[in-house]
């Protein structure tokens, strides 16, 4: 790997003695690994003999994305010290959380599996066409609580003033980190790209640090190695917004942050370094900070609901599929559907791509189900259950129909293994093909 001068000029003279053991994992490969998904207690084909000791669900090891595992949302790709971020942050069940620059959404869905589907999750990104990578795999990952919005900082610091009790920022950065991982990254880099950045990265914690509860908790991190956008950011951060730097529990490999790289503020060793050459892993910082003071609650969105004909229409689809009753509140935007999360903040006139569970489609005299149901909810609340073997599974993600002998005419589950992964409607014997276009192959 052709790697900048400049790059490498700045960490000899940061690193001294190390630099060579750092510069030389940039000819390794980059390791694999993922995260089981705890909201689905279901056993994976995945090997799971090498766990990842900082992620309680992550293993070594690398997913196939065509497989059951992935499909059925069962388990997400995610390096191994990208786990990490999860780990520190780890909200507790009821809390209203803000994943403020989350897509493609591997730290959102780790954060989920922390709360149990209690409390209520917005998942942000201000890129659109990135914000609907992130819903899709929201949707994937089978998340009930989660609110997908694709907004600027700005916007929801004025709509979400003291609103969450812990904020994650995963801020956009140089990518240094990244760059065995993606090449790509080399490209973009310069001299001066971590002080760009970090610009970017204060105007982001700035409105950040406006929507966090007194008393919440705040965790930044970056896949860059650079102080400008690490130690450096958090000393800003102290000293501008006088929050107070929180210690991390660190594991083997994991080194303390460089308080000589910044301000010289001791407490910056309480913030975590995950270097390639200590850790199996890409390069990685996390700081976890929290805001003085305790919190007063806050407003809960007004659902819209169903009119008497659109409540009549999804009862009769409702009672002819599932088994078990819907608790989470109803909400229509348009001809759509959503279960919303219970206390969800007032979400105002942001775009909003997904209102919690997608529940599906109003039509003429008639419901359409969401693909959202077949990976969030479980094979035992659907009446029908319509099991393929792994010739019919690849054939149905290809957009073909299956026979069946259940009776009936309804929406049935597809699963390969016993894992749902669509939903199909059963006539005469037939069951037509509803696998979303976008995610056929």
């Amino acid at each position: 790997m052709q790697l900048p001068e400049a790059f490498i000029t700045k960490y000899q003279g940061l690193l001294g003695d190390e630099a060579p053991a750092f510069l030389a994992t940039f000819e390794e490969t980059a390791e694999s690994g993922f995260r089981i998904n705890p909201l689905k207690p279901q056993p994976v084909s995945l090997p799971t003999d090498q766990p990842i000791t900082y992620s309680e669900w992550g293993f070594v090891g690398k997913v196939d994305g065509n497989a059951i595992d992935h499909t059925s949302g069962l388990v997400y790709s995610q390096e191994p010290s990208a786990q990490f971020v999860g780990t520190v942050a780890a909200p507790n069940p009821g809390e209203i959380v803000l994943d403020l620059c989350a897509a493609p959404g591997g730290k959102t869905t780790h954060l989920a599996s922390y709360m149990h589907e209690e409390g209520v999750l917005i998942s942000n990104e201000i890129n659109a066409g990135r914000a609907k990578i992130l819903s899709s795999n929201v949707e994937r990952f089978g998340l009930k609580n989660t609110v997908v919005t694709n907004s600027d900082p700005a916007t929801l610091a004025k709509l979400w003033p003291e609103t969450f009790d812990r904020i994650l920022v995963d801020a956009p950065c140089s990518g240094e980190g990244m760059f065995r991982k993606d090449p790509e990254a080399i490209r973009y880099w310069n001299a001066d790209y971590p002080a760009q950045c970090a610009a970017r990265q204060r105007e982001i914690l700035t409105e950040a640090v406006k929507m966090l509860k007194p008393g919440g908790t705040l965790v930044y991190s970056t896949c860059t190695f650079s102080p400008e956008e690490d130690e450096q950011m958090i000393a800003w951060l102290v000293d501008t917004h006088n929050l107070t730097i929180e210690p991390i529990a660190k594991f083997e490999g994991m080194v303390d942050g460089r308080p000589e790289w910044a301000n010289g503020n001791p407490d910056l060793a309480k913030t975590a370094r995950l270097f390639p050459h200590r850790i199996m892993g890409e390069g990685h910082f996390v700081a976890k900070l929290s805001k003085a003071g305790s919190s007063q609650g806050t407003a809960s969105f007004q659902v819209a609901k169903p009119t008497a004909a659109q409540q009549h229409d999804f009862d009769t689809f409702w009672a002819e599929t599932f088994t078990q009753k819907l608790r989470q509140p109803l909400h229509v935007v348009k001809d759509q559907l959503y279960a919303l999360p219970s206390r969800t903040p007032n979400l105002g006139h942001i775009h909003v791509l997904r209102y919690g569970l997608h529940l599906g489609t109003f039509k003429k005299n008639r419901f359409e189900p969401s693909h959202s149901l077949a990976t969030a909810l479980p094979a035992s609340w659907f009446k029908a259950v319509q099991p393929l073997d792994a010739e019919h599974y690849l054939r149905y993600r290809h957009g073909e129909t299956v026979t069946s002998e259940l009776p009936g005419k309804r929406y049935v589950l597809l699963t390969n293994e016993a894992k749902g992964f669509a939903l199909g409607k059963l006539v005469n014997g037939t069951i037509k093909n509803h696998y979303p276009k976008g995610l056929r192959v």
